[in-house]
C-alpha cells in the first residue's frame, strides 16, 4: 500500500472525520474542528502510518476536541445524537432499555465501543486510535462489551 497524499488523505477521509466529530461534539463548529484536524495531518503528512490513516485522524480529532473542550466545556459523553447529526443508530438509542444500559456503562467504554461499531475500527485500528497497544484494546473492547452486557441484563 502506498502512502497517501495530503489531498487524497482529504478527500478519502474528510467525511469520515467530520461525522466523528460531530457525533461527539455540540455546537456549530464541527466543520472547523474537522480543519484543524487536516492541518495538524498537513503539518504530519510524514508521520501518518500507511493503512492506518483513519485512526490516526480519529485520535487527531479526539485530542482536538479535548483541546476545544477544555477552552470551553467538558467533551460531552452522553448526548442525544438527534440534536447534533441525525445517525441510523438513532433508532437504537431511542430503545430506554438501551439507553439505559448505556447511562451505565462508564465513559471510556462507550468511547471504545463507538469507535468499534459506529466507526468501524478493527483491532489494529483501535489500538491507534487510542494510543494503546493492539492486545490492550482488545482487552478494552471486550470490557467494555461485558460492561454493556452486564448493565443490560441488569435493566431486564
Amino acid at each position: 500500500m502506498s502512502k497517501l497524499g495530503f489531498e487524497e488523505l482529504y478527500e478519502c477521509h474528510a467525511l469520515d472525520v467530520y461525522r466523528y466529530i460531530s457525533r461527539r461534539h455540540i455546537g456549530n463548529d464541527s466543520q472547523d474542528l474537522t480543519s484543524d484536524v487536516f492541518v495538524i495531518a498537513f503539518q504530519k503528512i510524514d508521520s501518518i502510518p500507511t493503512g492506518s490513516e483513519l485512526p490516526w485522524l480519529y485520535r487527531t480529532a479526539w485530542n482536538v476536541l479535548a483541546n476545544a473542550h477544555r477552552k470551553n466545556e467538558p467533551i460531552p459523553t452522553d448526548f442525544v445524537i438527534s440534536e447534533i447529526e441525525p445517525d441510523c443508530a438513532d433508532e437504537v438509542i431511542a430503545n430506554e432499555q438501551l439507553a439505559k444500559a448505556w447511562s451505565l456503562v462508564p465513559d471510556k467504554d462507550r468511547e471504545v465501543l463507538r469507535l468499534a461499531a459506529w466507526e468501524g475500527l478493527t483491532g489494529k485500528e483501535l489500538a491507534l486510535a487510542l494510543g494503546i497497544s493492539e492486545g490492550g484494546a482488545g482487552a478494552a473492547l471486550s470490557r467494555a462489551r461485558t460492561n454493556l452486557r452486564k448493565a443490560w441484563e441488569d435493566e431486564t
